[in-house]
Formats: C-alpha cells, structure tokens, sequence
C-alpha cells in the first residue's frame, strides 16, 4: 500500500536558518530540549520558548517547561535565553499562551523556528499558523521521540502507525471544533 500520501501530509521539516525566537510546544521528551538546544547554540535564535504545563510525566518540575528549561541548562544553554510558559494543556494553548508572553515581551515573531516531535509536525504548523499573525515564518525543526518513531519508520510497528492515525484525526478535531 502507497502511504506516502499519508507521510507528505504528517511530517514536516525545514531547514533553520535564523530566526526570532525557538518556540517548543510542551511534552516530557527530553529530545525536544536538546534539539532545541542544539539550535540555539547554533545562534539560530536568542531564544527559546519552552511550553507546557502541569504533567505528571515531569515531576518533580511544576511543568513541563520548567522540566525542558532545566534540560537545556543542563546542556549549555543560559538561564538568559529561555522563556517560559507554564499553564498550556494543548496544542492550542502552547500556541496562544507563547504568542501572548511573546508579544508581552515585545520579542518579534516575524520568523520562528517550531521544534516538535516528527509525526506531531503538521498539526503544530497548522496549529501556530492558526494563532500566529499571518507575516509570521515558520520552520519546523523536527525530533525523534523517546519511541524512535519518524517518517522513515512510522510503517513499521503497529504502535507507530496508530500514533501517526491519531495525529490525522486530532487534525481533524482540531480545526472542525474552530471552523464551525
């Protein structure tokens, strides 16, 4: 069966180049703060923008920003180029709640880099896209997660393939609930 249809939709990736600002939308994967952080050293951005909330997946951190802050401290990056957002449960909210510290601090957003986990990509592009200004840039920077689940890969075990479904249909979700 041709999935290819499937995986051109799913995962996005770009080249960085830079940027404003680095914005990574939550989780409690660490790859998600190394992968930021290896941009940021690059000089890619200033800075980078850890979202999430609550999640007991991080404890003892109070959120998962917090949790992906002490990461990239951990790997080099100074306390003086990370930002937090701490209250985001969804997608949505890291988008909005980053959007609102963003503009607070006065920190452009003409062009900014996404880093996401591989098959969480089209939904986090579309999802800033959404609640972004329309001048905005967007390059998605990509990880894979704890699973080891990408693009090349997502055919291969049953537990990926449900992933990336699932992805499909909270895009569908996502946008439906927003449109109507």
């Amino acid at each position: 069966m041709n999935t290819d249809f499937i995986t051109d939709f799913i995962f996005v990736e770009h080249n960085p180049v830079p940027s404003d600002v680095i914005l990574v939308p939550g989780g409690s994967h660490p790859q998600l703060a190394e992968r930021a952080a290896v941009l940021y050293n690059q000089r890619l951005a200033p800075y980078i923008l850890f979202s999430g909330g609550t999640n007991p997946n991080v404890y003892p951190f109070s959120s998962e920003a917090e949790w992906l802050k002490s990461v990239a401290i951990g790997l080099g990056v100074p306390a003086s180029g990370l930002l937090c957002e701490n209250k985001a449960t969804h997608t949505f909210e890291n988008a909005e709640f980053s959007l609102n510290l963003l503009n607070d601090m006065r920190i452009s957003t003409n062009r900014v880099i996404l880093v996401c986990k591989a098959y969480h990509s089209r939904r986090v592009l579309l999802t800033y896209q959404y609640c972004f200004p329309e001048k905005t840039e967007f390059l998605v920077a990509t990880t894979e997660d704890k699973r080891g689940l990408k693009k090349d890969n997502w055919m291969t075990k049953t537990e990926y393939i449900e992933r990336v479904m699932g992805e499909v249909e909270k895009i569908g979700r996502y946008f439906k609930d927003r449109l109507l």
